[in-house]
């Protein structure tokens, strides 16, 4: 069993190409690796923050627990706010990140290696 806390894990900035506009900041709560499998991180970004578009070899879920986000699609665009659960499909590329004039956190878990998509 692992027993985290979100408050107890460190926020380091994000800055690997899958930051499309920053800032962006990453708390890792759950190392895939300690858990074989599943991994869980806290993510904030600052107002216009976003990741570029990516995909996940496997289904990732999105729990929104500050500010209004974005999560999108090549097709469809979703505003997110506190309280909202997001499931992506594994290989849907999409990209997720703060409305201009607001910050954004989640909780994603998620299996697997982000890929930044290549469009």
């Amino acid at each position: 069993m692992i027993v985290a806390k979100c408050d107890e894990a460190k926020a380091e900035e994000s800055k690997d190409e899958i930051v499309g506009k920053g800032p962006v900041y990453r708390k890792i709560v759950i190392d895939d690796k300690m858990s074989g499998g599943f991994g869980v991180v806290w993510v904030s970004f600052a107002p216009g923050a976003k990741l570029n578009f990516h995909t996940h070899p496997f289904e990732q879920i999105l729990y929104v627990t500050e500010g209004k986000g974005i999560v999108a699609t090549k097709t469809e665009e979703h505003i997110v706010t506190p309280g909202t659960v997001v499931s992506i499909a594994p290989g849907e590329d999409h990209w997720h990140g703060a409305t201009e004039d607001t910050s954004f956190t989640h909780i994603a878990l998620y299996r697997g290696q982000t890929n930044l998509s290549k469009t």
